[in-house]
C-alpha cells in the first residue's frame, strides 16, 4: 500500500520510511505526486495538527495519506515549545538558533525534565483515519552534543543511554524515539484495521 508523507521535512521521510516499510507500506513524498502543499497548522495540539496535515494531503492526492506532528514538551515552561517547536522564536531562527533560545529560556531552571511528543495520523480517502500518539521522557541538557539527528536532538539527554538524541545511531534512535513509539501504536491500529478480517 502506498501512502502520501504530508511533509517536506526530508530527514522525516528517512525515518518514516525506515518504520512503515516493515509494515509493507511504502511512503511517498508529496513531489512524487505533484503536490507541494504546506497545510496551515491552525491546530492547538499535536493531533489537531496532525488530522490538518494529512486530511489535506489525502484530498489533494486522492491517496491515503500520513502526517506526523511533533514537538518537545518541557515541564518548566508549562509544556512549551509544544506544537510550536518547529516555529518556536519565529520564522528567522533555524534549529540551532531554536535550541539556542530554548537553552537561554531555561537558564537557571534546575526542573530539566522534558519529552518529546509525536501524533502520526493517517487520513484515507474513505474517510477512516487511524492516530496513535508517542512520547519519549529525557532531560534538557545543559548544551549541545552530537550531530546525528535534527531539530533538538543536540541537547535532549536521554538519561539510561547517557546519550543525546543527536549521539545516537538512526537505528538506536528509531528504537527508542517519540516517532518510534507513535509508529508502533500505529503499526497496531494499522494491523487491527487491515488483518481484522482474515486472522
Amino acid at each position: 500500500m502506498k501512502v502520501v508523507l504530508a511533509s517536506h521535512n526530508k530527514k522525516k521521510m528517512v525515518e518514516m520510511r525506515a518504520i512503515l516499510s516493515r509494515m509493507g507500506v511504502e511512503v511517498i513524498s508529496q513531489a512524487e505526486v505533484g503536490l507541494d502543499l504546506e497545510p496551515e497548522e491552525t491546530g492547538t495540539t499535536f493531533e489537531e495538527n496532525a488530522r490538518i496535515k494529512a486530511k489535506a494531503v489525502m484530498e489533494a492526492s486522492g491517496l491515503p495519506a500520513i502526517a506526523d506532528d511533533s514537538g518537545l514538551m518541557v515541564d518548566a515552561l508549562g509544556g512549551e515549545p509544544g506544537v510550536y517547536s518547529a516555529r518556536y522564536g519565529g520564522e528567522g531562527l533555524d534549529d540551532t538558533g531554536r535550541w539556542q533560545l530554548l537553552l537561554k529560556n531555561m537558564a537557571g531552571q534546575t526542573n530539566r525534565a522534558c519529552k518529546f511528543v509525536s501524533v502520526i495520523c493517517c487520513a484515507f480517502p474513505d474517510g477512516t483515519e487511524l492516530m496513535a500518539r508517542g512520547e519519549c521522557p529525557g532531560v534538557l541538557a545543559q548544551g549541545p552534543s552530537g550531530d546525528g539527528g535534527f531539530g533538538y536532538d543536540p541537547v535532549f539527554y536521554l538519561p539510561q543511554l547517557g546519550k543525546t538524541m543527536a549521539q545516537l545511531t538512526p537505528e538506536e534512535k528509531n528504537q527508542i524515539s517519540h516517532r518510534a513509539q507513535a509508529l508502533a501504536g500505529f503499526q497496531i491500529e494499522w494491523e487491527k484495521q487491515h488483518h481484522g478480517t482474515d486472522q
